[in-house]
């Protein structure tokens, strides 16, 4: 007797699932970074006032400090991590230069609309030896730029001011249609900043970096408002299945 099946069963398709595209750019850039020699570290994203703000030179007085830009959790003793630094404060407490440390995760902020987030993601790096100056700095700034970007991107540095480095400056590049886009942060690590954590300032110097992921993916795909990475569109979210991660594999390896 032949072996009947039931035809009103439904075929079972089989769907990979892909690897979300921030996570693609977050992981692919900390894997990047760290072929340079930085160690990966971790830390927690509910923070204290101290490691968050204190040890980073940002003062009581300073607006990032304050309830409509920051969230304070356990009757504000503590505060959701606003940006990754503290992971970069714990790790300079725990070990002595020099040292390159490469830090990732999700950070939080009271933003919202196109183009901010509450919850992002960022990945910052930081280098402390003897003798490090503004220059190696921008030797890896460009190295990571035109990994990311191609051979070809333009690139400049703005002054600007960040409570923790000093000098500090912003760094753009410019986009296909003629308009300079900020793309990171960056500076010489604050003296302040390395005594706090019990490094001597008159002997090592570092430098330190900042890249919003988001950002960056935002550039990188085309997309406008940065909302549509997290409403769960199938549709939206397919059509960056693994391509991002390979491709910039592929060109780290290539200038390594």
């Amino acid at each position: 007797m032949p072996d009947l099946k039931d035809a009103s069963s439904p075929k079972l398709i089989k769907q990979l699932g892909g690897y979300h595209p921030i996570n693609q750019i977050k992981d692919s850039i900390m894997n990047l970074i760290s072929s340079f020699g930085f160690e990966i570290i971790n830390g927690p994203e509910i923070e204290t006032e101290e490691f968050n703000f204190d040890m980073l030179n940002i003062k009581k007085s300073h607006p990032a400090r304050q309830m409509h830009d920051t969230f304070y959790v356990n009757k504000k003793s503590s505060v959701l991590r606003t940006h990754t630094s503290p992971v970069q404060i714990r790790g300079m407490l725990e070990k002595k230069p020099p040292f390159a440390f490469i830090s990732g995760g999700k950070v939080y902020r009271k933003d919202d609309d196109a183009t901010h987030l509450p919850m992002f993601h960022q990945v910052e790096g930081m280098y402390v030896d003897e003798n490090v100056n503004f220059a190696n700095l921008k030797d890896i700034i460009f190295n990571i730029i035109r990994t990311i970007f191609g051979e070809t991107t333009q690139i400049r540095f703005r002054p600007s001011y960040f409570p923790f480095t000093e000098p500090s400056a912003e760094v753009d590049i410019l986009s296909e249609d003629g308009k300079w886009l900020e793309i990171l942060g960056c500076g010489v690590v604050n003296p302040i900043v390395l005594e706090n954590c019990k490094i001597n300032s008159d002997k090592y110097s570092g430098y330190a970096f900042g890249l919003g992921i988001e950002r960056i993916a935002m550039l990188k795909f085309g997309v406008n408002d940065i909302r549509d990475f997290y409403k769960s569109n199938l549709d939206f979210l397919e059509q960056f299945k693994w391509k991002y991660h390979i491709d910039i594999l592929r060109s780290a390896l290539i200038q390594i």
